[in-house]
């Protein structure tokens, strides 16, 4: 059941549970989602690579606010692993942490993943969707089209990408399976684009303890920057699963029938959150959580909103997927054109209110044909100069034109 909490706990940033409202029914216990010990171990590999991205985006983006979603870019990225073939696909791997399990073991924990997250709670909505739209005219190999229905439930469409309805109907995708909370992914469809795969994640829970409204008040939060803002602190008094180290306090709040929860990391006064996160590993991970134990808890939580909107090119590149997006790219597993992943985005959005939390996400990869140069032609079939020079010097030894030419 550890197992099973890590996994939703990294992948939806999401959050202890007698109900204090009485006019409302407490859910049932939620069951257990039954995994083998490889897709065990691939739970671990994919909170590993949880960490890895989120540290990472914060050091490319610079923003002060990150809010990611491993499991979506982890998805999209195991549709487009399954294309690959070489190196290309080995630094996939690498990035995404697979270690030691076959083509099988790996779709097999996507398929499961698909299948029974969103079912395990009835009380909390969470909806995960995969699309894959290819170019009208572009060939793709039926096994990759098969291995994307089989094992991702992926939405399979074929369009025009040259029409200008194309980008709407693969946003509206986006806007439905978010309900609007991305109403966009893509501003535009390059000419050389000729295959998306996505992903979108939404989740909506509602807090076992909920917090009231009357107690939340205005309050001070000070930044990273050292300057002090106004916020809307809420507060409330209950028992929560605790832990405190030397660097961090960690709180843990549950949604519906406890399937889902948030766990905050607060660091220490004398550490911020990048030593947590350099520190922060799958095992120091598991070991914290399994430290955690019910303790009567004053907690004073910020209500909250975050959006992010990231291209992942360079944080997967520094993770180990370079080939991918080179001209060396091999994704003959897709076509038997020449492809490469020209773009990851990654969008996102949260909300932490006192009744609970919304967030989404959409990752789009955009498979396009590489860029070649074109072969210049240079046919001199009309009148031409010349010049003979000396290189070193660059001195003109002969200049002419030539406005005819005879058959010498």
């Amino acid at each position: 059941m550890k197992r099973i909490y890590e996994l939703i706990i990294i992948v939806l940033f999401a959050a202890g549970c007698s109900q204090s409202d009485p006019n409302i029914q407490v859910p049932g216990e939620a069951k257990t989602i039954r995994l083998t010990a490889n897709q065990g171990k691939r739970v671990a590999q994919d909170n590993e690579f949880a960490f890895d991205l989120l540290k990472k985006t914060i050091t490319a983006s610079g923003e002060t606010n990150v809010f990611v979603s491993p499991l979506s870019v982890s998805i999209a990225l195991g549709m487009a692993w399954n294309g690959a073939n070489g190196t290309t696909k080995t630094e996939i791997e690498a990035a995404l942490k697979m270690r030691g399990m076959s083509a099988t073991d790996i779709n097999n924990y996507y398929r499961i993943m698909l299948s029974t997250l969103p079912s395990i709670d009835p009380t909390t909505k969470l909806s995960i969707a995969n699309s894959l739209w290819y170019k009208t005219g572009f060939e793709v190999k039926p096994d990759f089209l098969k291995v994307n229905s089989d094992y991702f439930n992926a939405y399979i469409k074929q369009l025009d990408f040259s029409q200008t309805w194309a980008l709407d109907t693969i946003n509206n995708w986006c806007s439905k399976k978010t309900n609007t909370l991305i109403p966009t992914i893509l501003e535009k469809i390059p000419s050389n684009a000729v295959m998306y795969l996505m992903n979108a994640v939404y989740f909506k829970g509602t807090w076992c303890k909920r917090f009231d409204k009357k107690s939340t008040a205005i309050s001070k939060f000070k930044n990273e920057l050292g300057n002090q803002v106004d916020i809307n602190l809420m507060f409330k008094k209950d028992t929560f699963a605790y832990a405190q180290t030397d660097n961090a306090q960690y709180l843990e709040m549950q949604y519906g029938n406890k399937a889902f929860s948030m766990t905050i990391v607060l660091p220490a006064m004398n550490k911020t959150t990048n030593d947590i996160l350099n520190s922060l590993t799958p095992n120091t991970w598991t070991a914290t959580l399994n430290q955690m134990s019910m303790k009567e808890v004053m907690v004073y939580m910020p209500r909250f909103k975050a959006t992010s909107n990231f291209t992942l090119n360079d944080e997967l590149k520094n993770m180990g997927m370079k080939q991918a997006f080179s001209d060396v790219a091999n994704f003959s597993g897709i076509s038997n054109d020449l492809l490469q992943i020209s773009e990851v985005k990654h969008k996102t959005y949260v909300t932490v209110d006192e009744d609970g939390t919304e967030a989404a996400a959409v990752t789009s990869i955009e498979i396009g044909t590489l860029s070649m140069s074109p072969h210049m032609v240079f046919m001199v079939d009309r009148p031409f100069l010349f010049v003979i020079r000396e290189k070193s010097t660059g001195v003109i030894l002969f200049i002419g034109k030539m406005g005819n030419v005879d058959k010498y």
